[in-house]
């Protein structure tokens, strides 16, 4: 589940193709919810909650930051809900949003491996063909969920447990709407790879390596969502280092970027790295299946693969640094501390049945 969309995949044999079409065909329509089935699986989620969420002091720090970086679009919310959501659900929630949301046009169908393209639709046509269409609003009837401006930085601080602070800067960013005319978000990928995600990115080298300021520090950023993005800046301090002490280190970096640029060397390098990181995708019939499905549900689509590698490709210097001005800004800033607090000692809790994965 994503903030985007529920997705439900099998990996199996081919020969038993027409058995999976069958079985999700079936989970579409047919589904009967009681109150037992309810109330047994709302507690395995609570407790999914309390495992990866609250007992979880990263994870804490990043829901409540998102909470707080979002002032009106649904992404503030967490995909597993609230405690309070979950604890004021009713079977006749879950039901009503089935009854509402799973139906084939409400659906996208990826199947990926060595099948027979006419059997496969074949198959669908005889799976889903049958199940009612449900009255849905198209994409541009629905009301708009536009993030309002940022007006200013916006601090928070999260206490709990966990051995060592940590701390989270995230700025708003937009995210791919125009396949063709859009540049900034490919810009701000390779701006990505400049500051993470192979041993000779700056934040490794300078942060870790160099000043010896951060026992890691990271870069996160997505450019395909229905919604508007953020560009993470992440990092855990190295023992006698400030968090305050960081942040003015991570901000250098950017400063540093804004300023100077990038070489067209390392652009080069960068470059070749994320489009080559793309391209791994394509070694799994899994990650293919996800991206295909990634891409049409997010309101692009699946052809748009080689379209948006090329755009990688054509991203200059000039744009990375233009992108680095333009939206590391600190009006446009969230600012999440971990402050740790004592470990409890206890033994771990036992993962319930029934806990996804």
């Amino acid at each position: 589940t994503s903030y985007d969309y529920t997705a439900y995949y099998q990996q199996l044999h081919k020969n038993h193709l027409p058995m999976a079409m069958e079985l999700e065909a079936d989970r579409m329509r047919n589904l009967i919810l009681t109150e037992e089935e309810f109330s047994k699986e709302i507690k395995v989620v609570m407790e999914e909650r309390r495992l990866r969420t609250e007992d979880q002091a990263r994870s804490l720090l990043y829901e409540k930051m998102m909470s707080v970086a979002y002032q009106a679009h649904p992404y503030k919310n967490p995909i597993i809900g609230w405690m309070n959501d979950l604890e004021n659900m009713r079977v006749e929630d879950a039901r009503e949003w089935y009854d509402r949301w799973y139906a084939p046009n409400n659906a996208i169908l990826i199947v990926v491996g060595d099948v027979d393209a006419n059997e496969v639709f074949r198959l669908a046509q005889k799976n889903y063909g049958t199940i009612p269409k449900h009255p849905l609003l198209p994409l541009n009837a629905r009301k708009p969920q536009i993030e309002p401006p940022q007006t200013g930085t916006k601090r928070i601080i999260v206490k709990a447990p966990a051995e060592l602070p940590y701390l989270m800067m995230g700025y708003h960013a937009p995210t791919i709407r125009n396949v063709m005319e859009d540049w900034e978000p490919y810009a701000l990928e390779i701006l990505e790879g400049v500051l993470d995600g192979h041993a000779s990115a700056r934040l490794n080298k300078s942060l870790v390596r160099e000043s010896q300021i951060a026992n890691s520090a990271n870069a996160g950023y997505s450019a395909m969502a229905r919604g508007p993005s953020i560009f993470f800046l992440s990092a855990v301090p190295r023992a006698g280092k400030t968090v305050a002490e960081l942040e003015q280190a991570l901000r250098k970096e950017i400063e540093k970027i804004t300023k100077d640029g990038v070489t067209e060397d390392e652009l080069a390098r960068v470059k070749a790295q994320v489009v080559a990181g793309h391209v791994y995708q394509r070694d799994s019939t899994f990650s293919q299946a996800m991206q295909l499905g990634r891409l049409e549900s997010t309101g692009l689509s699946y052809r748009d693969i080689d379209i948006i590698l090329e755009k990688l490709k054509a991203v200059t210097a000039a744009q990375v640094r233009d992108v680095a001005k333009k939206y590391f800004n600190d009006d446009s800033l969230t600012v999440a501390v971990l402050d740790p607090q004592p470990l409890e000692r206890r033994a771990p809790a036992k993962v319930p049945s029934g806990l996804r994965h």
